[in-house]
């Protein structure tokens, strides 16, 4: 029953909008994304938005706990939340390779203080470019638009809500039970008899079914590469009687073997094939981004009250140099003065350049080669460094990669939520202090997830493979000469660039991590995609984001933080 205006209340003057509630809100909800993404990246090679999660979670808290009905507070909510997250695919992408490696031995605070001023970098430069990218070039950003969706239909945002909780729990208990009765796996091909090498075993895991279903069409690329390698590919070497005996194998399976020897280095060269091309098919939107900066320079009302001084920006700018700097002369013992200060002045470059291609890429196709430009950028730092030793030369390279990394997902981060503000009503001067508060966050969260995983499962182990860090390993251990299958990655390489090239965005990454991954895993995730496709089909795309991607992200959340849970308890009772 609507009101009557005798007694509906009249709210004078502007809604609440950047408030403490809204902070504190995004920075525990921010807290809760980050651990479910990067514990999820870990296991599947790539990362997905937190902004849409987080507002979500928001109108369950806000709304359904707290009885608060701003608009723009939620969306405060959702860029503090979501900024927080930035640090998750950064650091999943770049710092972890050093856990693949066997180098822990950094300076954790070191790195956090870097990535922070990387985040702060990130920031600063993209805001000059807020009114060219959205208010005159009216850019897509469909994630953006997506999150703006959420937050207008306050209906709609509670039952997501309550179905994600419902499902967040429901994914928890069946990790737990999973853990406790070590029942993680799942062998069906051997009930039906299935030949080894087509590794019929199933992950039990919600997370992996929720990750397909919210990826859909897009997934199905990724499927396709795991059953190439062990549906096609295997039964062709076997008929041939090429694969080895069970007896010269010394213990492990046949499917193991396959994936070791051959189908994880030629993914893993697809990786870089596929990013790579990646970066070269983006060329014309770098050309577009380029215009987008000098139109920007144009525009006296960029720098009006609704955003955040340059002056400001400038210094942020400055103190994040400094910082990046320090980090870098710092990061090893025998690092030299100017070997520091060109890998700061590189990283510095890198970031202003990355992040306003990524927001471009991220802007016209919704798609975004962090992962190509995050090889290239640690690639540039690796020769500079280069004569420390190698491990101090990869320490230091990938340190302040880090930072580059977490610099170029803030910058998309923030232009994407800035969309959301844009459709909803929101002041882009708060919005952008509320991407800095965030930032301030995240890469203590994703650092600490990151050594507590790592200590209780390994990162690079069959539990967390890390696909993009095995694949920046790969590169690192080729470039300073290591024992690498160069043949197998150079094949994986031109294979991912050719399949990169078909137009398809991400094609040659997507279909290299199928390749690379363990079976096992892909097999659970095509429950989800399957069940994307045939619920977009028969029941309307309306279901899958009423219900289904509500549940879906409800089973990440749910499995990541009973899994990083477990990690900490075997941690601590060690």
């Amino acid at each position: 029953m609507t009101p009557s205006p005798e007694t509906r209340t009249i709210r004078p003057g502007p809604y609440p909008e950047l408030t403490v509630t809204g902070i504190l809100v995004g920075y525990a909800l921010g807290i809760v994304i980050t651990i479910s993404i990067t514990y999820a990246a870990l296991i599947l090679g790539f990362s997905i938005e937190g902004s849409e999660l987080a507002a979500i979670l928001g109108f369950g808290v806000l709304r359904g706990l707290l009885r608060r009905t701003s608009i723009v507070e939620n969306n405060i909510n959702q860029t503090l939340a979501s900024s927080v997250n930035a640090a998750s695919p950064g650091l999943v992408f770049s710092l972890a390779v050093l856990f693949v490696l066997g180098y822990t031995d950094f300076s954790r605070v070191i790195v956090i203080l870097g990535c922070v001023a990387g985040a702060i970098l990130g920031i600063a430069f993209i805001i000059p470019l807020r009114k060219q990218m959205i208010d005159f070039n009216r850019l897509a950003f469909p994630g953006g638009v997506a999150v703006a969706t959420v937050l207008k239909s306050p209906g709609a945002g509670m039952r997501k809500a309550r179905l994600l909780t419902g499902a967040a729990a429901v994914s928890g208990l069946v990790h737990f039970l999973a853990l406790h009765f070590g029942h993680e796996d799942f062998a069906l091909g051997r009930l039906l008899h299935l030949p080894d090498y087509m590794n019929g075993v199933w992950y039990v895991s919600l997370l992996t079914i929720g990750t397909g279903f919210i990826a859909g069409k897009g997934g199905v690329y990724f499927v396709v590469g795991g059953f190439t390698c062990y549906w096609i590919l295997a039964p062709l070497l076997s008929a041939q009687g090429v694969l080895p005996s069970p007896d010269m194998l010394a213990g492990t399976t046949i499917a193991d073997y396959l994936r070791t020897q051959l189908f994880r280095p030629l993914g893993i060269g697809m990786l870089i094939g596929g990013a790579l091309t990646g970066i070269a098919l983006a060329f014309p939107l770098v050309i577009s981004a380029i215009h987008s900066m000098q139109a920007a320079s144009k525009i006296k009302s960029s720098h009006s009250r609704d955003e955040m001084p340059i002056r400001l920006l400038y210094v942020a700018i400055l103190a994040a140099f400094a910082v990046l700097f320090f980090m870098a002369d710092h990061a090893t013992p025998h690092m030299t003065l100017g070997r520091g200060l060109l890998m700061a002045l590189i990283g510095v470059f890198w970031i202003w350049m990355s992040g306003v291609i990524l927001s471009e890429c991220t802007g016209r196709t919704n798609w975004s080669p962090l992962s190509g430009m995050t090889l290239i950028g640690v690639t540039l730092l690796l020769i500079v460094s280069r004569g420390l030793g190698n491990k101090e030369a990869i320490v230091a390279a990938v340190m302040v990669g880090a930072a580059m990394c977490i610099a170029m997902a803030q910058a998309t981060d923030l232009m994407l939520d800035l969309k959301t503000g844009y459709l909803v009503g929101a002041t882009p001067r708060k919005q952008q202090i509320a991407q800095m508060l965030g930032a301030l966050l995240g890469p203590v969260v994703a650092v600490t997830v990151l050594f507590v995983l790592h200590a209780a499962k390994g990162i690079g182990s069959d539990s967390l493979p890390a696909p993009q860090a095995q694949a920046l390993a790969a590169t690192i251990n080729g470039i300073l000469g290591g024992n690498v299958p160069v043949q197998k990655y150079a094949s994986g390489a031109v294979l991912g660039a050719i399949l990169s090239a078909s137009g398809v965005g991400g094609l040659g990454v997507l279909v290299g991590l199928g390749f690379y991954l363990p079976f096992n895993i892909i097999l659970t995730y095509t429950i989800g995609t399957v069940s994307r496709v045939a619920t977009d089909r028969y029941a309307g795309r309306a279901f899958a984001e009423d219900v289904g991607i509500p549940v879906a992200a409800g089973f990440i959340v749910g499995e990541a933080l009973v899994g990083v849970g477990h990690a900490l308890a075997a941690v601590f009772g060690r």
